[in-house]
């Protein structure tokens, strides 16, 4: 089997363990290269067509309404179209909570990350953001996300998980490089989206560009998200007024010595297995991140295959 056979079963494998089905078009988009021997030729979406049409990956990967997946998966495709329609009324309920969140101090952006980005949430899913602060007040942007949503009912914590907005992940519009580079994040952060931008969203794609390692025909999206909230002229002037009424050093430091002990303190901080990630760059709580379970569920499909 030579280079792009592999790199569509791998690909196909991967989406399969997020139970994904891929419609030809998606497969070229989200293409990996697989293997140490990959090269880094840039296939068409004609040759990827060609490819599955073509009669070495018939014996593991079936077609269905479009959709491609492992001959294992019988339902996935009408389970994807489940779950897009209830990603799609999750979304709308975020983007109410957004839409409040644009007014708080030192918020630059506000994105969808996880399974409600790629639109194959759950029902009992939990909303998950990237939250991106100004930098020097990181500290004070996330306590006053977290105090806005929790009033707002709708932060998540304890047992109440279903629609409610999961705040595992903080960095700066002078840090916006995601640290943990690997197969699952190449795979997170293709898919992300704003709902809120002050204008740094451009700049994120540029600086994770890193994600072409994994996926060599991601692209900076060129156009517009419909689905962004605007930041209008009374809601600048509303975070810049706080800002100003919230923007102290002596703040910033006290909240993040209060912080950091309470993080260190919390019992998940220490399990096996958890990745917390503390700085004046990023804030990141991951107690059971999803990220190596993925990745060994795909490896097993590999080479089961």
């Amino acid at each position: 089997m030579h280079n792009l056979a592999k790199n569509i079963l791998a690909t196909v494998c991967y989406y399969d363990v997020l139970d994904y089905p891929l419609t030809s078009f998606e497969i070229w988009k989200y293409l990996m290269k697989f293997g140490h021997e990959a090269d880094d030729r840039e296939y068409s979406l004609e040759d990827v067509s060609d490819e599955l049409e073509g009669g070495s990956l018939k014996r593991f990967i079936k077609e269905f309404q479009g959709f491609y997946f492992l001959k294992s998966g019988r339902d996935l495709p009408e389970s994807r179209l489940k779950r897009n329609r209830i990603s799609m009324v999750k979304i709308k309920g975020l983007r109410r909570v957004v839409w409040f969140m644009r007014f708080i101090p030192f918020v630059c952006m506000v994105g969808i990350t996880g399974r409600l980005a790629m639109k194959n949430a759950q029902v009992k899913s939990d909303w998950d953001l990237l939250v991106a602060i100004k930098y020097g007040r990181l500290w004070i942007g996330r306590t006053l996300v977290t105090l806005v949503t929790h009033f707002l009912g709708k932060r998540r914590h304890g047992h109440k998980i279903k629609d409610r907005v999961c705040l595992n992940h903080f960095i700066t519009d002078k840090s916006l490089k995601i640290r943990i580079r690997d197969l699952f994040s190449a795979n997170e952060y293709y898919f992300y989206f704003p709902l809120f931008d002050d204008n740094i969203h451009r700049r994120f794609q540029l600086k994770n560009k890193w994600i072409r390692n994994f996926k060599p025909n991601y692209k900076i999206a060129a156009g517009h998200n419909l689905k962004i909230i605007e930041d209008t002229d009374f809601s600048r002037r509303v975070r810049n007024f706080l800002e100003k009424i919230f923007d102290w050093d002596f703040l910033e430091n006290w909240m993040r010595i209060l912080e950091t002990k309470k993080i260190k303190n919390n019992p998940k901080t220490h399990q096996r297995g958890s990745y917390i990630d503390v700085s004046e760059e990023a804030l990141i709580f991951l107690p059971n991140p999803q990220g190596p379970k993925v990745f060994e569920n795909f490896k097993r499909k590999v080479s089961e295959l």
